[in-house]
């Protein structure tokens, strides 16, 4: 890739200083193993909570692909996320049912108790929503997951109800602390 090729490419990814050597063990696991290039990115993302633009160029030089075929990969897959996510990320669904249901209701009043729009974190970096096409739990509709945590048969009062409940536990959680 030519410099001002990856330059540009740079441009799209926030700036990232991260510990490269918790890598060490994800490229010694998968080290002559072809084929491995999406479970490398799947660990890193795992270890990190995004693909910071320093670990894709790591990624890329470890395993000896070009730099244009890993950001292709992490920008081509939804799985992969190329910004820092909230503590609590917010998935929710868009499907058939959820959204006969009422889902465009429960995203208004999410993106309005939370002040921001899907595919974006809170300013105090505790939330970040996102539209989903189907979560796979129709009989739920319309559902949102919160860390892995269902909320079913919702209604506008009770997903803005779902969000107080966790800042207050924040909330009353960073009172304790020593």
């Amino acid at each position: 890739m030519c410099v001002s090729c990856e330059d540009k490419m740079e441009g799209v990814f926030p700036d990232s200083k991260v510990d490269l050597s918790l890598l060490d063990p994800v490229f010694q696991e998968y080290q002559g193993i072809s084929g491995s290039l999406i479970s490398i990115m799947q660990k890193a993302q795992g270890i990190y909570g995004y693909l910071p633009i320093d670990v894709l160029k790591a990624i890329a030089d470890k395993t000896g692909n070009k730099r244009a075929k890993i950001y292709g990969i992490a920008t081509f897959y939804a799985q992969f996320r190329l910004n820092p996510v909230g503590k609590y990320v917010i998935l929710q669904c868009q499907g058939t049912a959820c959204h006969v249901n009422g889902s465009e209701e429960i995203g208004n009043a999410i993106c309005d108790e939370l002040g921001i729009k899907p595919g974006e974190t809170t300013k105090d970096g505790l939330f970040t929503l996102e539209d989903v096409a189907c979560l796979g739990c129709c009989s739920l509709a319309p559902v949102m997951v919160i860390n892995g945590e269902a909320y079913g048969k919702l209604t506008p009062v009770k997903a803005r109800q779902a969000i107080k409940d966790i800042y207050r536990t924040e909330k009353e959680g960073a009172g304790h602390e020593d």
